[in-house]
């Protein structure tokens, strides 16, 4: 049986750079380094067709542990909710009104940075809060 040793989560979108760009912020990630022989993204990107200049983008977790984002740029918009989505996890650890503060502050750093606020999920329970947010091009996450 195989073993998986990486994951990379890969999203549709009209602005691949754009959107990782944002997902860099949101993350703490950074923009790998272009492949050997390129001295930036820029280059390599000239040098592509123009059909596939800007098609597609990276971001990296500096430390390893996090999965590889890609993004490659699809000719249809989002029309409906994602089937998987990304938990940002801010409030672990935390309950009550402590988690909440931590959300809600998480929330208003996104919200500048071109995230939406979609609504709130109080605790019930069974479940801590967590607060449902889109990036900047309406893919859902959540600040959990």
């Amino acid at each position: 049986m195989a073993t998986v040793r990486q994951v990379q989560v890969t999203f549709d979108c009209a602005a691949p750079e754009r959107v990782a760009r944002f997902w860099c912020e949101v993350l703490g990630y950074v923009v790998p380094p272009p492949p050997e022989g390129y001295a930036s993204w820029e280059q390599l990107d000239r040098e592509l067709p123009a059909e596939r200049q800007g098609s597609a983008f990276a971001c990296i977790d500096p430390t390893g542990v996090g999965p590889r984002l890609f993004f490659q740029r699809v000719p249809e918009g989002k029309v409906v909710k994602n089937r998987v989505h990304l938990d940002v996890r801010v409030g672990t650890g935390l309950v009550g009104e402590e988690r909440l503060a931590a959300l809600e502050a998480e929330c208003a750093r996104l919200v500048a940075l071109g995230a939406v606020r979609e609504r709130l999920m109080r605790a019930d329970g069974f479940n801590e809060s967590c607060i449902v947010m889109q990036d900047i091009e309406g893919n859902e996450f959540c600040l959990d």
